[in-house]
């Protein structure tokens, strides 16, 4: 997998919270865009390949040798993002190989020494806040290419009995605090600090990875506090192994919300990075539901596109971000600033409400009618979202409506909605009740 487990959240805050202001903001955007792009995209074969395939470092090198992204155009991912609905973007700054998409001064295993030969990061960032999107970064706490990061049971490098005596963590440590320090402080406002991953009590196979790290090998406290400094309103995540600001469930739908604030991340076919071969991609309307799942239970959803070796955008990415901005452009307003409600959806649908609105999901269209437990007398008006066409309501009587007659059965206090044979032609239908 390309992230770590998630760690669970500690009652006991190891830093400072974040401000009211930043997580209402955070919650208001609710859709943002994952992007992993790095020399594995030239590899195209997911962003793992490295460790998955054992290779050295002279059988890697080859992608930094030809890394030259000339259809790079940044402003076409934000265009892409924004016209989909996403209102934010996290970058991967450096994932687990250790390649860095900026000018680092701390090494020369960074883009300024490809054939491409300069920053990323800045244009990038320039782009995505110029449509008014904001701007988080994604840093590997793991590093396969320095010489200083003791080579454990996840590393390429990896054999019974390798010796580590060369190596010194400590120097990896301030090599890692002095990165982050870079990123923080060269382009202007982060609003994420998204760091990938512990795995000290990671286990497979039933036993513990061999030499896994976690707080004390990251001095995670010290680097969230150095984040703090320089950032005070960047969210960071859980993945310190000390407690963040949000949790990070990956690749799955949580059943039920997830204690405190929380953000989904999922990808578009089970590859983080470009993955050339891999064609199992979700279906639009798959993941409108994600969206609309994550809302319902007040999180927000982080989808993942792997731009390819020349700076692109895959086409099936682009067609699935197309066919979800569709959706959003109409209904919107039943993500954006929305958030769980207290009452209770019928099967197959997802509640989501803002102030007096409540907006039903429905993810499988019944035939005439749709009941609604408890919201007799509690709706002034109905309506489609996409076309705002009226939907007619109405209440049982049960004195009337008895025996074998049509709505005879329901419980009091239900309120029906008289729904068209056709379901609506959008991958989601959402209705708007006024309350």
């Amino acid at each position: 997998m390309p992230h770590g487990p998630e760690q669970e959240p500690s009652s006991t805050p190891a830093i400072h919270p974040i401000s009211a202001t930043r997580l209402a903001e955070f919650r208001e955007q609710r859709f943002g865009l994952f992007i992993h792009w790095g020399l594995y995209a030239l590899a195209a074969r997911h962003e793992w390949v490295k460790q998955r395939e054992r290779l050295t470092d002279a059988q890697y090198q080859p992608y930094f040798d030809n890394f030259d992204p000339d259809l790079f155009d940044p402003d076409a991912w934000a265009r892409a993002a924004s016209d989909a609905g996403m209102r934010y973007m996290v970058l991967t700054t450096k994932h687990h190989d250790g390649f860095c998409l900026w000018d680092s001064a701390l090494t020369d295993y960074s883009v300024a020494h490809t054939p491409h030969g300069k920053d990323l990061v800045g244009p990038i960032v320039e782009a995505f806040r110029a449509r008014g999107l904001g701007v988080g970064f994604y840093h590997s706490l793991i590093d396969w290419h320095h010489p200083h990061f003791p080579i454990d049971g996840l590393h390429p490098a990896y054999a019974e009995g390798v010796s580590n005596d060369d190596r010194n963590i400590e120097i990896y440590q301030s090599y890692l605090h002095g990165q982050v320090e870079e990123l923080l402080t060269r382009y202007g406002r982060i609003d994420t600090m998204w760091f990938d991953f512990s795995y000290s009590t990671r286990v497979r196979n039933g036993q513990l990875t061999p030499g896994g790290k976690g707080a004390a090998d990251w001095r995670s406290e010290e680097l969230a506090a150095l984040v703090r400094r320089l950032q005070p309103d960047a969210m960071i995540n859980n993945r310190l192994e000390i407690p963040g600001d949000f949790v990070t469930p990956e690749q799955f739908q949580p059943p039920a919300p997830p204690a405190g604030v929380w953000e989904a991340c999922q990808t578009l076919n089970g590859s983080w990075g470009y993955d050339r071969d891999n064609l199992d991609y979700k279906p639009v309307d798959l993941l409108v539901r994600m969206l609309v799942d994550t809302v319902s239970k007040n999180g927000n959803l982080l989808l993942n596109v792997g731009p390819n070796g020349r700076g692109a955008f895959d086409p099936r990415a682009l067609e699935t971000l197309r066919g979800i901005g569709e959706w959003t452009r109409l209904h919107g307003r039943s993500i954006y600033g929305a958030g769980p409600s207290t009452y209770e959806a019928p099967p197959d649908c997802r509640y989501t409400q803002r102030g007096d609105r409540l907006y039903v999901h429905v993810f499988a269209w019944p035939y005439r009618h749709l009941h609604l437990p408890g919201l007799a007398g509690k709706v002034r008006y109905a309506q489609l979202l996409n076309d705002a066409s009226e939907i007619r309501t109405l209440v049982p009587d049960p004195a009337r409506d008895s025996g074998h007659t049509k709505l005879g059965a329901l419980p009091p206090g239900t309120l029906t909605l008289q729904l068209p044979v056709q379901r609506p032609d959008v991958a989601v239908p959402v209705i708007e009740l006024f309350l």
